[in-house]
């Protein structure tokens, strides 16, 4: 059975269809229909709704709730377990308006008002955080919503006014009663007939190996295009998101350990803390309710070319741990990508975490996405440098890309050439740009033609060396304060 609280209402599913998206249950089968249905690929926003969950800060703090905004269209229902589904239908208090719908209002920032309840509970979900955001920060958080009517100066405006002038709303009031339901939820068993739902490495592994052909997934943003867009069904299916193992994210003494299962939204903060040269990178990773969704597990597992975090993992040396339920082993991320969408994962495994290695002073680190639109886009090219300088001499250069071949993939021929070279000379430019011109013999598709990927590698490789070696040359680029996570965060 599936338990959780739809807006203030306690909700038990004992049977459902494997594949119900969030946006199928709300709007068939509980005729909530303000949350409505644009892309069915989590792009525009219109079926954005929030999730509220019990995060556990220890002994030396209470428990909270973290509120997130997540795109309904491409989320299962397996994720709603122990949690509150808030949609746009319950903000309002009686009568009155919830300050951010007031505030919209207020600003005149609806029209047709399609998008207006995904504008809404974005606002809601950024108003729930406990800092005050900035302008930029307001952007980000709307970014995975489209409006074709009001422009967005009047939204964002709105969203501005009502987030810095915060009064306590009835969640706030609710806020202990709602912890204590969603605590006596937790403790309940998790299962469907559909649903097979590990919360244990070896449940997890009888479950792969009686029913082979189940789809397994963490985030589910992308599996889910394959029911919303593709029109496929699945029988069963196996979330990952109560399996303790992959949702630990700890601090360890010689670098960061991601459990395979987190959100993105919920690994930011210590990913940026620790490799703050990915900021740009991450925040232009889809979208905000995508990254509350969407893991970097499954963006390692998905095996895309044009991926947005492999080609960091492969720069920054990150390993891949793997586990089959009795054995687990290690691969290094340079040699787990085999061919197009084709990984050495094995039938009976799945990956644990990834593992990333701290850096120094010494390593100079770029990470560059060029992509048509600036925010929620796919990327024509993606380039990673991470090269090791001492005493002004090129130690080792470690590289990703996207886009450019079947697999990301790095170009080890930069580390043979250069090391040994002094990094500030016009030599070490010149040596990298002639082989990056010739290291890969990418395709034409609707991104980009061969010629321009082609052309980009030298072009970020020629960014990357004038960055590093002549501030006068670095590119300023958006500053986003990225709200800091309430995931848990341990030592090891």
């Amino acid at each position: 059975m599936i338990s959780f609280l739809l807006n203030n209402v306690i909700t038990n599913i004992e049977t459902a269809k494997a594949d119900l998206t969030l946006l199928e249950y709300l709007r068939d089968q509980q005729n909530l229909k303000a949350t409505k249905e644009g892309c069915a690929s989590g792009d525009c926003g219109a079926c954005t709704v929030v999730i509220a969950e019990v995060i556990n800060k220890g002994e030396s703090e209470p428990n909270k709730l973290e509120y997130r905004a997540i795109n309904s269209c491409v989320t299962f229902l397996s994720a709603l377990h122990g949690k509150q589904l808030i949609t746009v239908e319950h903000l309002a208090n009686g009568k009155e308006l919830h300050p951010v719908q007031q505030s919209l209002v207020d600003h005149h920032g609806s029209q047709c008002g399609f998008c207006t309840p995904g504008f809404i509970m974005s606002m809601f979900a950024l108003y729930q955080q406990p800092n005050l955001p900035d302008r930029e920060t307001v952007i980000q958080a709307l970014s995975g919503n489209l409006c074709r009517c009001t422009g967005y100066r009047p939204i964002i405006d709105a969203t501005l006014s009502v987030c810095q002038n915060k009064v306590t709303d009835k969640f706030q009031q609710a806020e202990t009663k709602t912890l204590k339901q969603l605590q006596a939820i937790n403790k309940q068993s998790i299962s469907t007939d559909n649903l097979l739902i590990p919360t244990s490495r070896q449940q997890l592994a009888a479950y792969k190996a009686q029913y082979p052909q189940a789809k397994m997934f963490a985030g589910s943003t992308d599996l889910a295009l394959e029911v919303t867009q593709g029109l496929k069904s699945f029988d069963k299916m196996i979330p990952l998101g109560a399996l303790p193992e992959l949702n630990q994210l700890l601090e360890q003494q010689q670098g960061l350990f991601i459990g395979a299962a987190l959100p993105l939204g919920k690994i930011e903060s210590s990913l940026i803390k620790h490799f703050p040269q990915l900021s740009e990178l991450l925040w232009r990773f889809a979208a905000t309710p995508i990254r509350n969704q969407a893991s970097l597990g499954g963006n390692v597992a998905n095996a895309s070319p044009i991926g947005d975090m492999p080609p960091a993992l492969l720069a920054l040396n990150a390993m891949i741990l793997l586990d089959d339920g009795q054995q687990k082993r290690t691969i290094a991320a340079k040699d787990f990508f085999i061919d197009y969408r084709q990984t050495v994962l094995q039938p009976s495994e799945w990956i644990e975490g990834i593992f990333i290695p701290y850096i120094d002073d010494t390593n100079h680190i770029g990470a560059y996405k060029v992509s048509k639109r600036y925010e929620d886009d796919i990327s024509a090219v993606s380039a990673v440098f991470n090269v090791k300088v001492v005493d002004g001499i090129v130690k080792q250069i470690d590289s990703g890309f996207g886009g450019v071949a079947a697999i990301p993939a790095s170009v080890i021929a930069l580390n043979e050439a250069l090391v040994g070279q002094s990094w500030s000379s016009r030599e070490a430019l010149e040596i990298g740009y002639d082989i990056l011109k010739d290291a890969f013999s990418p395709l034409d598709d609707v991104r980009a033609s061969k010629a321009y990927r082609v052309a980009m590698l030298s072009n970020l490789w020629k960014r990357f060396w004038l960055e590093t070696n002549q501030k006068s040359q670095q590119i300023q680029t958006r500053v986003v304060h990225l709200p800091s996570t309430t995931a848990e965060t341990g030592h090891a």
